[in-house]
């Protein structure tokens, strides 16, 4: 008798694979932007890999210590031969969303767009906390 060990995960990490494999050709649901995110010693920072999205079709929001990053893709692939004409039309809305720890500087957070990589920096609070010791009385 042949035994298979049971994975709970398995159909997740094959949903995750095929969301971040597909491309372009597949349509309106292809597109989920890929987000690289790391921490520096006085920022936070959040890389979103948005190809062929205009900076004015990104719109990034904090609401309730929730960054959402947002937009539409919209692309017009054209080519003209001889012999033939073909037009192909990609587009689709996305949306990512981050829950920003307690020390993020909400009010000093900037972004910027360069080649299809929107940059979000979320600066930290400076830690007023110095520590103490108390004598006791």
């Amino acid at each position: 008798m042949l035994l298979t060990k049971f994975d709970p995960f398995k159909q997740l990490r094959e949903i995750e694979k095929n969301l971040y494999n597909q491309t372009k050709n597949e349509g309106v649901n292809a597109f989920v932007p890929i987000v690289n995110t790391r921490e520096g010693e006085f920022a936070y920072h959040v890389d979103v890999d948005l190809p062929g999205v205009k900076k004015e079709d990104i719109k990034v929001d904090i609401n309730k210590g929730v960054l959402t990053i947002s937009g539409e893709r919209k692309v017009k692939d054209e080519v003209k031969e001889e012999d033939y004409y073909k037009v192909e039309t990609y587009f689709g809305k996305f949306s990512r969303s981050f829950t920003l720890p307690d020390n993020a500087d909400i009010e000093n957070i900037e972004a910027s767009s360069d080649n299809g990589v929107l940059e979000v920096i979320i600066p930290k609070l400076k830690d007023d906390n110095t520590k103490k010791t108390i004598t006791i009385k």
